[in-house]
């Protein structure tokens, strides 16, 4: 495989996609209850027939995720039992499957995962092995470190301040907030202001 710098979700969504054709998720180094990133290529109708039917709250692939470490197959997890839920992956289409379970450490300790589909036949080793990479690589990934003017516009932000309240406490322009908030979001890889507030806030950065 291929080495993977400045990684982030674009860098791999088409490694993955090819890997997994019938959808995935990954939830990068999930906190208390949200992770800091996440990534969705589960089908749209799959996406709103999970999320109705809460079945995050009891989906045994989730659930060997919370407490294993590494990857398996989804047919040798199925005898966990809660088979509504596996039933409803079929009847979606996803037969097939593998997870993965990336441990935090003691520098790094939040849990990051993967579910992985597909509709025509079991996942073979060597391909869960480089999903597992790249789900790590995405884990271990570290951005770029905020500068001190960006972490305190980023701070006053998470607060609820506007960019004009923010100019005001900073004594700088408006258009400095914007390019300071920006300049965060850049840095952290992410797309808003916002996603970049919630992250250094979960980091302890602010």
């Amino acid at each position: 495989m291929e080495p993977l710098t400045a990684m982030n979700f674009e860098n791999c969504r088409n490694q993955l996609s090819d890997l997994a054709p019938a959808g995935c998720y990954v939830a990068l180094r999930v906190g208390f209850y949200a992770p800091e990133a996440e990534l969705n290529l589960f089908a749209t109708d799959w996406i709103d027939h999970y999320t109705l039917s809460g079945h995050a709250l009891a989906d045994p692939l989730l659930l060997w995720c919370q407490k294993n470490e590494g990857y398996t197959r989804w047919s040798d997890i199925g005898h966990l039992g809660l088979p509504d839920v596996l039933h409803d992956y079929r009847s979606f289409g996803y037969r097939y499957g593998s997870v993965v379970s990336i441990k935090g450490t003691s520098t790094l300790r939040k849990r990051s995962l993967g579910i992985f589909a597909r509709t025509d036949r079991e996942l073979l080793e060597a391909e869960m092995d480089e999903i597992s990479k790249i789900v790590y690589k995405l884990h271990s990934h570290e951005p770029n470190k905020l500068t001190k003017a960006q972490l305190d516009a980023l701070r006053l932000y998470s607060q609820g301040f506007l960019q004009k309240e923010i100019a005001h406490e900073l004594k700088i322009s408006v258009g400095a907030v914007k390019a300071r908030l920006r300049g965060g979001a850049d840095r952290l890889e992410v797309r808003t202001p916002r996603e970049a507030a919630f992250i250094a806030a979960s980091r302890k950065l602010l």
